[in-house]
């Protein structure tokens, strides 16, 4: 019998997906998602544009911000797409017109699905440690919950986890106090 043996993903692999689908090369295997829910999309949008005004517009904040939705990470043979990243303007002047980023974000967002947390809470953070991203945010909109992550001596120290309508002041944004119940779906609608 032969012996079969599984070759790395490519970045073609990931080109050659769908439209409708988001995918990621993590560890050599291709991740192919499809695109988010509602409660997923509505958490990553808000949350978004909680930050954009403060923190990219200096608009009732400091300032000193790029935000990005999706971007794609191109970190060695890993591609990872975390759903919403920021760097500060003292690393990246200007957001450069490219179709990927090499240079890791300061800040990273990964909101939940049950069919991403594991990826998103595992691999994706062992790799964002890695390449020295300073701080990870992991959103559950299911949970209705954020927590709150800095790296630390090439480790995760988790500064907090906040839940449904509290209001937060969380590294690296505590200029400005969060209002979580805008991120997620009214109870009505989020069964």
């Amino acid at each position: 019998m032969g012996h079969e043996t599984k070759r790395p993903a490519t970045y073609e692999d990931l080109v050659a997906l769908p439209e409708h689908q988001v995918g990621q090369i993590i560890d050599g295997e291709l991740i192919a998602q499809p695109r988010p829910t509602s409660r997923h999309a509505r958490a990553t949008t808000r949350l978004g544009g909680e930050l954009y005004g403060p923190f990219e517009r200096g608009r009732g904040g400091p300032g000193g911000w790029y935000f990005l939705d999706e971007p794609e990470l191109h970190f060695g043979a890993d591609v990872l797409v975390p759903d919403l990243a920021g760097w500060r303007r003292d690393r990246m002047p200007e957001v450069p017109d490219t179709p990927y980023f090499t240079l890791s974000p300061d800040w990273v967002c990964e909101v939940l699905s049950p069919s991403t947390a594991a990826v998103d809470r595992s691999s994706k953070r062992r790799i964002y440690a890695r390449e020295g991203v300073g701080h990870v945010w992991l959103v559950d909109p299911q949970a209705r919950t954020l927590e709150v992550f800095r790296l630390s001596g090439g480790r995760w120290l988790e500064l907090g986890t906040w839940s449904d309508d509290e209001r937060v002041r969380a590294e690296p944004f505590e200029a400005v106090e969060l209002e979580l119940g805008v991120l997620w779906l009214p109870e009505a609608n989020a069964k």
